[in-house]
């Protein structure tokens, strides 16, 4: 059916991207980050998933210990405004921020530097707690160096590191990060978009091989936000345009209703699934909650819910309620579909400020909507003005009158 042409088509693009984008998380350093590290002694590098982050590494590993050096650094969308930087390792289970023993490099306003070492706790993410340099359990060796490049905007930091036992270079959890604020030489609480709340993984140092923390939820979150879009932003607003121009008003399509029940199930089912796939990674998220963008979710699938019982439990044409219900059904179903876009946006904002390809391909289904609906809505006015100055015989008044008390019943979006 041509109806779910146009949707399954955005879904295709959609899922490619998503491939596209999961392939190019992986690449080697750019030719400018490779060129500050030439001076150092670092013989492998790599761009990193998130935060235009790019890491230098090289090893050393005897019966005893294991050293590596590390080079990390960045030149973010607007580098002059990064004041802070950090990389660190995790002898955890996983990679993630809490546990980590990190090396942390804050730049002044003034161009002066500097560096130390930190423990990150649980309450410096779940509270904001101020951090303090401390000692860590990976010795390092001379001292930290940070450095500014004004050439190439990078910031950067380089350490030698001796890990202790309990550290599997084959299987390292490291760990970085970058922010914007500072308390003299002390780091604030950096931004809590996906990029930020992603900037970890495990690497493997002898073969540059790396598994990222939110490898699987990336995925997720992609099929969360096309199904979303597809079933509760596209399908549920094409089922609303149906059953306003698909009748009497625009071409007297009998059935227009079994086209719009179609849709708007579809789309109910398609964006309830996405739904729940957004509630586990909400649940599966410990330590972060976007609570607006999850509120009106649970708001919007509560409603579109009784939306579609509703239909089910409609009073009679000739039942006096039927007036009533047509009123709260049009108006819920409309200001279901503006809070669906308004949040549609909302998780889209979360992403920010990187990848903006989602914002306008949603745009662009608006726009296409939008547009729908604005024609249909001129060739309607025209169509009711033209009938209105031509005599009509009465056969035809009765039939038009017939059309308008069904068109006044419809179940509206």
């Amino acid at each position: 059916m041509y109806s779910c042409t146009v949707p399954a088509l955005i879904f295709i693009f959609f899922l490619s991207l998503s491939f596209l984008i999961t392939k190019s998380q992986s690449s080697p350093c750019t030719q400018a980050f490779a060129d500050i590290i030439a001076t150092k002694n670092i013989t492998r590098c790599k761009k990193l998933p998130t935060l235009d982050a790019q890491f230098g590494w090289s090893y050393n590993q005897t019966r005893n210990h294991t050293q590596i050096n590390i080079y990390f650094g960045t030149n973010n969308i607007n580098p002059r405004k990064v004041v802070w930087l950090a990389w660190g390792v995790n002898p955890g289970v996983r990679p993630q921020m809490v546990g980590t023993r990190a090396l942390i490099g804050t730049r002044h306003p003034d161009g002066s530097l500097f560096a130390d070492s930190y423990n990150i706790f649980s309450d410096t993410k779940t509270k904001g707690c101020r951090l303090y340099p401390t000692e860590i359990d990976v010795k390092i060796q001379n001292k930290i160096l940070i450095e500014y490049t004004n050439s190439t905007g990078f910031l950067t930091i380089y350490a030698s590191l001796v890990l202790p036992m309990g550290y599997n270079i084959s299987r390292l959890n490291h760990v970085w990060q970058v922010g914007y604020k500072t308390e003299g030489n002390d780091p604030k609480m950096h931004p809590k978009t996906l990029q930020h709340l992603d900037s970890a993984e495990t690497i493997d140092l002898t073969t540059d091989a790396s598994h990222g923390v939110g490898k699987h939820r990336k995925n997720l979150r992609q099929v969360h936000g096309i199904l979303n879009i597809i079933g509760w932003g596209t399908l549920l607003p094409f089922g609303a345009i149906i059953a306003r121009y698909l009748r009497a008003y625009l071409i007297e399509l009998k059935s227009w209703y079994i086209l719009h029940t179609t849709c708007q199930t579809i789309g109910y089912l398609i964006g309830t699934t996405g739904w729940a796939i957004g509630l586990w990674l909400g649940q599966a998220s410990k330590y972060y909650t976007f609570h607006a963008h999850r509120m009106i979710a649970i708001f919007i699938f509560t409603f579109t819910t009784l939306q579609m019982v509703a239909l089910r439990y409609k009073p009679g044409e000739n039942e006096e309620s039927r007036k009533n219900w047509n009123i709260y059904h049009h108006f819920l179903g409309y200001g279901l579909l503006v809070l669906i876009v308004v949040n549609i946006f909302e998780g889209i904002s979360i992403l920010k400020p990187y990848d903006r390809t989602w914002k306008w391909v949603y745009v662009g289904i608006i726009v296409l909507l939008g547009t729908i609906a604005v024609s249909f809505e001129v060739f309607t006015w025209k169509k009711f003005i033209s009938e209105k100055k031509m005599p009509v015989p009465e056969e035809k008044q009765n039939i038009s009158r017939n059309a308008a008390v069904q068109a006044s019943e419809s179940p509206g979006p």
